[in-house]
């Protein structure tokens, strides 16, 4: 609850105004019983025809008054469930901004989605309902039965009673309603993972003959959630038999006692007219909360789920030094650096050092898992090492600010992902300031030439993640959205793997002059590649068993002998 109030607090006086024109709205509802009652009591007894048509009118008076307060607090009701939402959104957004790998795992991607549209959407439901259905209840039930008494005391002792059964069952099944919207929750984020891989992995569901396999997984989480969904429904049905039931039986209670205690001269006919509708009123009003109060054990269940995002600790975390632009040799120095990875037993990187130089180009080669992806996201600040320390300008990484650090790091990711929109807009994730001539100038570089032949040029396109573009053409991309950026530091994390010998070539020679007053790492697959490269580090198993130009390390290190040589004449280019 102490979620949701934070994000009330904005709108303090929008909540104000809007709970005015509620109890304006019940008010009304209320007073109209007792106009009828009066023009029976008094006009239709008397045969008073002004009497009538004063009451008349001001019937229609209090009636378009009270309507005109429904249709506002509808209103503003929508607008601050709006607000609330789109904050929330945002808050979630920008928390997932702060998270690092470890933390997406943690929460796994699907329910972040879920987190972020399905428990948003269920809270502003749960309040809007709350709003215009629960809150109307205790000032509903208080000035009726007030009303009820000032008729006559049995009469008003008779809906206390009938109101408080009702409650009291809507209380008991309230308490059963959450456990079962909790595991809903639950099978409704593992729909969520399941539908996702199903999509992205069609191909290969299709490759290897396994969609009826895949066919029965997707039915078994449809099937757990309509189950948690029919149970749900059951609950709704029972509480909504009891409350109709207990209405009617209301009425005939009424009908019956106010016929009796008319005969003995305590209530008049018009006043049965007016028990009624209180009853009736009141009774709507407490179901009605009773089917919302169904629904907040669910928006509870979200509540916490939001929560658990926005109250998360990073394990990533900004510290409080600056980040000065300096000239310095030294860009980037790894300081006897081990990462282990949390669930692991063994560190993925043991005792790294070396550094990486202004104008020079550093290359990391090793066998699949052997950890050199793992070094961009630790120069990135994905995740901070473990032991040692990673040092840009001279200042450790956990003391900078992440935005200070990135912004001076143009990164290519070892899958290229583009956003959709045009080819323009993604480039400009590089650099949002960059002209048309700086866009073709990175495209030049990146050999990506081929934007030129597409409909639109720089305004082509872009499906999400780049579909509409072959492996090759988006990794091109990705180089010239990280080229449109000025920066300290390149990296290149297996960029070239989908790129012919020639383009890759021709690449490489465009990049010497393009960074050259910056520090270049290239971590690659192909030995051909890093040939050209300043320094060679070479990694097996997380350990740097060999660093140096290319020709030394084929003459002393036996790994990077055998990887060469395993690629027969790309290794020795």
């Amino acid at each position: 609850m102490r979620t949701f109030l934070r994000f009330l607090k904005p709108y303090r006086g929008l909540c104000l105004l809007t709970l005015l024109v509620m109890a304006l709205d019940v008010a009304g509802a209320l007073y109209l019983p007792t106009i009828v009652a009066d023009m029976i009591n008094i006009g239709v007894a008397g045969g008073d025809l002004d009497f009538i048509l004063r009451k008349g009118g001001l019937m229609l008076g209090v009636a378009l008054v009270s309507g005109g307060g429904t249709l506002m607090g509808c209103f503003l009701c929508a607008r601050l469930s709006a607000r609330i939402g789109r904050d929330m959104r945002n808050a979630l957004y920008d928390k997932s901004l702060t998270f690092s790998a470890s933390d997406f795992e943690g929460f796994g991607t699907g329910s972040m989605i879920t987190r972020t549209l399905n428990d948003v959407n269920v809270v502003q439901q749960a309040f809007v309902w709350s709003v215009q259905m629960v809150l109307p209840v205790p000032l509903m039930c208080v000035i009726g039965v007030l009303m009820a008494f000032s008729i006559d005391h049995v009469m008003g002792l008779l809906l206390i009673g009938i109101t408080l059964v009702v409650i009291l069952g809507a209380v008991l099944v309230t308490r059963r309603a959450s456990a079962i919207f909790a595991r809903a929750q639950r099978f409704l984020d593992r729909i969520s993972v399941v539908v996702r891989e199903n999509i992205t992995g069609a191909r290969v569901i299709r490759a290897f003959n396994k969609a009826t396999g895949e066919a029965g997984r997707m039915r078994r989480s449809f099937t757990d959630y309509a189950q948690a969904a029919i149970q749900a429904n059951t609950l709704f049905f029972v509480l909504e038999s009891l409350a109709i039931f207990f209405l009617n039986l209301c009425v005939v209670a009424i009908l019956w006692l106010g016929g009796n205690r008319i005969g003995g001269g305590f209530m008049e006919i018009g006043d049965i007219t007016a028990l009624t509708e209180y009853a009736v009123l009141i009774l709507f009003y407490v179901m009605m909360a009773q089917m919302v109060l169904m629904l907040l054990p669910r928006a509870k269940v979200c509540l916490e789920r939001i929560d658990a995002v926005l109250s998360h600790r990073p394990e990533i975390t900004d510290g409080a030094g600056s980040l000065p632009q300096t000239e310095g040799e030294a860009v980037c120095a790894f300081q006897h650096a081990w990462f282990r990875f949390a669930d692991a037993d063994e560190a993925t990187l043991q005792d790294l050092d070396f550094v990486l130089r202004r104008g020079q180009t550093t290359a990391i080669i090793g066998s699949t898992g052997s950890g050199k992806s793992t070094i961009a996201k630790l120069l990135l600040r994905f995740h901070d090492v473990t032991q040692g320390a990673i040092c840009f300008d001279g200042a450790d990484l956990r003391t900078l600010r992440q935005e200070d650090l990135r912004q001076r790091i143009a990164y290519v990711p070892q899958k290229a992902w583009l956003f959709s929109g045009t080819v323009a807009e993604n480039l400009r994730h590089g650099n949002p300031q960059a002209g048309e001539e700086d866009l073709r100038h990175a495209l030049a570089v990146a050999q990506a030439g081929f934007v030129d032949s597409l409909p639109g040029g720089l305004q082509a396109r872009v499906e999400q993640g780049g579909r509409n573009f072959s492996g090759g053409q988006k990794q091109r991309l990705a180089i010239a959205r990280a080229l449109t950026k000025r920066a300290d530091l390149y990296i290149f994390d297996d960029s070239f793997s989908a790129l012919d010998f020639q383009t890759d070539a021709a690449l490489r020679r465009a990049l010497r002059q393009e960074v050259a007053g910056s520090a270049v790492l290239i971590i690659a697959q192909r030995v051909s590649t890093i040939a050209h490269a300043d320094q060679i580090i070479v990694l097996e198993d997380g350990r740097a068993v060999g660093i140096g130009r290319h020709e030394e390390l084929l003459e002393t290190c036996p790994v990077y002998r055998e990887i060469a040589q395993s690629q027969g004449k790309g290794g020795e280019s």
